[in-house]
């Protein structure tokens, strides 16, 4: 690649300040107004240093340059996910069986079979987030009965979202569950006619019965924490992710849980941008905990790869409301404003931003009413950045009154795996503008895309760029109507130049231009031409970070860094991989409809047990016929 000719580009002893990567024949989106297309570009001391066509280049490539023929390929900025759980879910990453994409429930099954027979004694087999019965043929959740005929005697669970997890006979067992075991505040343990737990844990709203029964389950020692985060970031970058916002979370506690990526970073071997918050772990003791960590570090301390950028994305236990759509939205206390006034004061008067986890408008007035009494007192926002997260019910007021106290806002395609729920409980009108999208952007307001991933949605952007444009949930489901969506260039946006306004280094990242960092993704499939349904399986071909090659595929296979073996060797990543990358629509069609064929029966099959026990009615019809879809 650094010495061979290529379309005319001739190394050249003579080239001034030689590039050390030239991408050449490519369709390149750099997002820049001034500039929005480009044929070619270098990138020298992980800069881009021009931006223009092939010919431009001739001056920057010299006898060490990687010149990298696009073959005529769709460029675009790397992804900025501003909603990600990157360090927790680096943390796990290779411990956990994923069922990202995979597309019937037989097959997640088989899956958790086999991997059952490989884990060791002591190990769990555990299945995480980043999937939704919607998306399965057969529309439904795992059995107990299934999981304890696939893994008799290791410990099985299974998360669905933050709304419940289905454990088998072995994890019961290991969770320490028995029929004196009492349910937590805000959770529930299913019991059966005997009082004993039959191995389904429910959020009654409360996730925090499924966080606390995860953590009971072997944990990575190490070095094997820094392999699982090195290949946890390579399958980010496999999509083209090259910078993230971590949202921290619970049992991700500062400053321990954060030494694996300080060390990484230390050694330059993270391939993916990290700005974190800090999260306080412990209820009553929250303002505390933001007071010492006030005092051991400051926003933006840091560099390009690893920085902090603020508190939350909870301040407050009382003032968190669950994103459970399965259950009635939570009522938070009378008083919560108590102790969540002082920790934002205590903020800003410290000069620290903040983004705060709110799904419900009755939630953000609140908030908002505690913010005006501190900008009342010159107190907010004092040039500090902050934003709101979630936020599917907000109200037009009150995106009125974050825009007036110079808010921000970040979105995630929860609905893309929660829109059924949303919609059983709060109608087809209230979904087609959760959240409103539309009406952030037109008050002039920087508005984040991301995924929340890994325990709620896929960490794959494409999904929620999918949602964005095209209004459809992982079933299918048409929740937005057209004037609800948002073009595709404008979601791209939301994912790269957003994403670094809410780092502040929107002068740096975010946009192909040059001085900015040379952080790009050259795509499978052309994201502005493919048909909608495909943008879901779009994915990078080559990702590029500061002029590093931290992902390649295709023609450009082994042009990336190597990484160390998945360690432990029995993991499930070592064996299947992350992400279960569905054939295109129109690909394999015959063995697609084989797989769809296998599933209903199957799930017809099981209709008709439960109809037998009295379970379900026997004319029980799906909630939504797939006649009546827009």
């Amino acid at each position: 690649m650094s010495t061979i000719p290529v379309g005319g580009l001739v190394p050249s002893t003579a080239a001034q300040h030689a590039a050390d990567v030239v991408v050449r024949n490519a369709k390149i989106h750099t997002g820049d107004p001034r500039r929005p297309q480009g044929q070619a570009l270098a990138i020298r001391g992980g800069v881009i240093t021009a931006v223009g066509d092939d010919r431009d280049m001739a001056a920057h490539v010299g006898p060490a340059t990687k010149v990298v023929d696009a073959l005529g390929r769709r460029v675009v900025p790397g992804l900025n996910d501003s909603h990600l759980h990157v360090i927790r879910g680096g943390l796990n990453y290779v411990l956990e069986l994923r069922w990202d994409g995979v597309p019937t429930l037989r097959q997640g099954l088989a899956m958790l079979r086999e991997q059952a027979a490989r884990t060791p004694k002591g190990q769990w087999v555990r299945v995480v987030g980043g999937w939704s019965a919607e998306q399965f043929a057969e529309r439904r959740l795992p059995t107990v009965a299934e999981l304890n005929a696939a893994a008799p005697d290791t410990p099985v669970f299974v998360l669905h979202l933050y709304q419940s997890a289905v454990l088998n006979r072995a994890a019961l067992k290991a969770a320490g569950y028995t029929k004196d075991t009492p349910d937590p505040t805000g959770g529930q343990i299913v019991r059966g006619r005997d009082g004993a737990p039959t191995g389904m844990l429910l959020a009654a709203p409360s996730a925090l019965i499924l966080y606390s029964t995860l953590a009971k389950a072997p944990v990575l020692d190490g070095e094997d924490k820094k392999t699982s985060t090195r290949h946890f970031l390579r399958e980010l970058n496999r999509f083209g992710l090259t910078s993230a916002i971590d949202a921290a979370g619970g049992f991700q506690n500062f400053p321990d849980n954060y030494g694996t990526v300080a060390e990484l970073a230390a050694d330059g071997q993270l391939s993916l941008r990290i700005a974190y918050h800090l999260f306080p772990q412990t209820a009553g003791q929250e303002v505390d905990d933001l007071a010492r960590w006030i005092g051991m570090t400051s926003p933006q301390d840091g560099d390009e790869w690893l920085r902090l950028n603020g508190a939350g994305e909870n301040l407050t236990w009382a003032a968190a409301d669950f994103e459970n759509f399965a259950q009635p939205r939570p009522e938070l206390t009378a008083d919560y404003e108590v102790a969540f006034e002082r920790a934002v004061r205590l903020l800003m008067e410290n000069g620290w931003g903040f983004r705060l986890h709110a799904t419900y408008d009755e939630t953000i007035r609140r908030d908002l009413t505690v913010f005006e009494k501190l900008a009342a007192e010159g107190l907010f926002p004092a040039g500090n950045r902050w934003l709101f997260d979630h936020a599917e019910t907000v109200s037009a007021d009150s995106l009125d009154r974050v825009a007036a106290l110079g808010g921000a806002m970040s979105v995630q395609n929860r609905l893309s795996f929660q829109g059924e729920a949303f919609v059983r409980r709060y109608g087809i009108g209230a979904a087609a503008d959760a959240p409103p999208v539309r009406a952030m952007l037109e008050r002039g307001l920087t508005v984040g895309g991301g995924t929340d991933a890994t325990r709620v949605s896929t960490y794959n952007p494409w999904v929620a760029l999918h949602w964005l444009v095209s209004g459809r949930t992982v079933g299918d489901l048409v929740l937005r109507p057209p004037l609800g969506r948002v073009g595709r260039e404008t979601a791209l946006a939301m994912f790269t130049s957003a994403g670094a306004a809410l780092t502040g280094e929107e002068d740096r990242k975010g946009t192909l231009r040059p001085g900015h960092l040379g952080d790009l993704a050259l795509l499978s499939e052309d994201y502005f031409a493919v048909p909608e349904p495909e943008i879901a399986h779009i994915e990078s071909l080559l990702t590029v970070v500061g002029g590093r090659i931290v992902y390649a595929a295709g023609e450009y296979e082994g042009l990336d860094e190597e990484l160390p073996p998945v360690s432990p060797a029995w993991s499930p990543v070592a064996h299947f991989g992350g992400y279960q990358a569905a054939p295109r629509p129109g690909l394999s069609g015959a063995r697609q409809a084989e797989l769809l064929r296998q599933a209903v029966a199957e799930s017809e099959q099981h209709r008709q047990w439960r109809a037998r026990r009295g379970l379900t009615p026997e004319d029980a019809r799906p909630f939504f016929d797939p006649c009546f879809s827009l």
